[in-house]
């Protein structure tokens, strides 16, 4: 049996499900396919503890496709983000204000786990669009006209434009034959949340010493406590020894690498960790699809780049096809979607990828150069500015 829809999205990560939400608003007929089922409880096993900020421009379009208002309550702002350079005798802070360049909070900060729910709870809200957890893409044909999906379940569908929101390792980009270039920094990332003694006040703190970023991120109260997220770069040895640790040794662990800003930290989930490496895909697109997301690019978590960068992918892909609804998947508009993209995406693995290697230089030298590049931007307002808002993705 063959089915007809105006878009598949292959894959149901956050972005794959802001994709199915955004285009399902402008009213298209969607279909989202995933190989297994979200979860939305993060006591759960299998849980993302990860957690994203979403800065002004993602916040933006949140709200422009009705989700945000299902997120708020659950979100934390961050009004000012503090770099710490602990590498030295003495702590060197330099906190960043939104405030020096906008009305608003630089993003607001939201568990993966919450933003799931949102997208599910929103999802259900919409009769055209159709999202089927447990089902994989088993393989498409795509011709001029259109594409032809083969589902695990031994339904095939028709669509007009094929989303590939599958991942790092796209199935689907591979059976394209699109190359893209890696680099693998050599760490990995865990990430978990905490609770403190001392208040955020709205805060997302990044401590450097070596090997990589300690970042705490604000989240609401939990238990009646201040919580934040954590997220802590380091070779993967040193990762891998902490996650051996039993719950008293890591709570030590973790606050002595914190530098102690936020007082004593006390682990309230459980750990998960990821390798660190940057993507970037020669195209991103093939015919009648779009890559999307980290099946495009992949970015290390540093500056909350990386979901951010997917959803301006999904707002620029949303703008061309509602402007020109008859001409979705298309040749003419995906070379459009991959022109104005590529080069964002290429800036920003460029970027992300040089201030990794800068955070987790070792040695005094680099703690030195660290300080005084820290020192240098902090203290030149202009410069300051403009790569405030360099990181917001605005101008």
């Amino acid at each position: 049996m063959t089915t007809n829809k105006d878009i598949i999205i292959s894959g149901g990560g956050i972005a794959g499900l802001t994709a199915a939400v955004a285009f399902g608003e402008a009213g298209f007929e969607v279909l989202c396919i995933d190989p297994t089922a979200p979860v939305t409880d993060r006591t759960n096993q299998g849980a993302d503890l990860r957690t994203t900020a979403y800065l002004q421009p993602a916040h933006a379009f949140l709200q422009k496709i009705g989700l945000w208002p299902l997120l708020a309550e659950r979100s934390a702002p961050l009004q000012i983000m503090r770099i710490v350079d602990a590498a030295g005798e003495t702590l060197v802070c330099k906190d960043f204000n939104a405030a020096d360049i906008s009305d608003a909070p630089f993003g607001w900060n939201l568990g993966n786990w919450d933003m799931r729910e949102g997208l599910l709870t929103r999802l259900d809200a919409l009769p055209n669009v159709t999202f089927q957890p447990g089902v994989s893409t088993l393989g498409s044909q795509t011709r001029s006209t259109e594409a032809r999906v083969t589902l695990s379940s031994g339904e095939r569908v028709c669509c007009k434009m094929l989303i590939a929101a599958d991942g790092r390792n796209s199935l689907i980009r591979r059976a394209a034959k699109i190359r893209m270039k890696r680099v693998d920094f050599g760490q990995l990332a865990l990430s978990f949340a905490v609770n403190h003694d001392t208040a955020h006040d709205n805060i997302s703190t990044e401590v450097h010493k070596s090997g990589g970023p300690f970042t705490l991120v604000p989240l609401p109260d939990f238990n009646g406590k201040p919580s934040s997220a954590v997220v802590w770069m380091d070779r993967v040895s040193a990762i891998k020894e902490m996650q051996s640790l039993h719950a008293q040794a890591f709570n030590a662990a973790i606050t002595e690498r914190s530098a102690g800003v936020l007082g004593q930290l006390e682990v309230i989930t459980g750990r998960s960790a990821w390798p660190i490496v940057s993507q970037l895909s020669d195209h991103f697109f093939a015919e009648r699809t779009a890559f999307i997301a980290e099946a495009a690019h992949v970015v290390p978590p540093i500056g909350a780049q990386g979901l951010n960068l997917s959803l301006g992918d999904i707002e620029v892909l949303l703008d061309l096809a509602t402007a020109a609804p008859a001409q979705i998947g298309e040749m003419q508009m995906l070379k459009r979607y991959h022109h104005a993209r590529r080069p964002i995406a290429q800036s920003r693995v460029l970027g992300v990828g040089a201030l990794n290697r800068a955070s987790k230089a070792e040695g005094p030298i680099a703690a030195r150069a660290r300080a005084m590049g820290l020192d240098a931007i902090h203290r030149i307002t202009p410069i300051r500015h403009q790569l405030m808002q360099l990181g917001l993705g605005v101008r």
